[in-house]
């Protein structure tokens, strides 16, 4: 069953695609949403079709672009996507954008996909399959030690100021849009780790943790718990992401400058 739904995320990525390639990044027009957020019509546009090609009969559904409907919580199988996750990189012309989509079954994510249009990168997953980077097999990363690991960071975060205080940590700081796209480079070991300590939506993680874990890395909140899917409320504390040798020693950095 988790190959015919992998299908159908790969299936409604490529018809994303063929939808971005209309508007061009750091040329488009942006207004914005009521919590200060931007939306573009690719946003929207987006959303659109992929519930057209995701959503059966009976399937819930979560998107940052679409009102929330409740009905979702009593459904056994949600679609929880984000559209266009990095938007503001989108508007900029910066090419850290994805297109997000993630299937919850009874509240834990089976499946999930994610695209980057301008670096042509598809990564998909399953646990049963592991994850796979255009095709190719991809594994997480095996470092092992804090010293020169590549930690991704929210660029937003990092232009606030909120990455200062680990400007004398022994890792490498690397600035990134999306944190979708930031886990889904994490699973495929094109970085070592990435967290955030401020609140994310279920939209934004969904695919990303299922990637992260699927290819053998270990994803908890803010709080060291696991995070499950589909919940009234949709906001989680933070996410912390890694391959399983590096995690620990993240998980000790972080509780020693709290």
């Amino acid at each position: 069953m988790v190959e015919k739904d992998l299908a159908k995320i790969k299936y409604a990525l490529s018809e994303a695609k063929r939808t971005a390639s209309k508007f061009t990044s750091g040329q488009i027009e942006a207004e914005l949403k009521a919590g200060g957020d931007p939306v573009t019509a690719a946003d929207v546009e987006l959303d659109k079709v992929l519930r057209e090609c995701l959503c059966d009969d009976g399937d819930g559904w979560l998107s940052e672009e679409t009102v929330d409907d409740l009905t979702r919580l009593d459904k056994s199988r949600v679609w929880v996507v984000d559209p266009l996750d990095g938007t503001r990189e989108f508007i900029q012309g910066i090419n850290e954008w994805c297109i997000s989509i993630g299937l919850v079954e009874n509240g834990r994510v089976v499946a999930a996909g994610i695209y980057n249009p301008p670096r042509d990168q598809l990564f998909l997953g399953s646990r049963p399959t592991g994850v796979t980077l255009n095709g190719d097999r991809a594994r997480i990363s095996k470092c092992s030690t804090l010293a020169g690991a590549r930690i991704l960071a929210s660029r937003s975060e990092v232009k606030r100021g909120e990455w200062d205080r680990f400007k004398d940590a022994p890792f490498n700081i690397v600035p990134c849009g999306s944190v979708a796209y930031k886990l889904a480079q994490v699973s495929a070991g094109l970085a070592d780790a990435t967290f955030t300590l401020v609140p994310k939506n279920e939209w934004d993680v969904a695919a990303g943790i299922l990637l992260v874990e699927a290819a053998g890395g270990k994803v908890i909140d803010k709080q060291g718990q696991p995070l499950s899917f589909n919940r009234e409320d949709t906001l989680f504390g933070g996410v912390i992401a890694a391959g399983q040798p590096l995690f620990g020693h993240i998980r000790r950095f972080l509780q020693s400058i709290e």
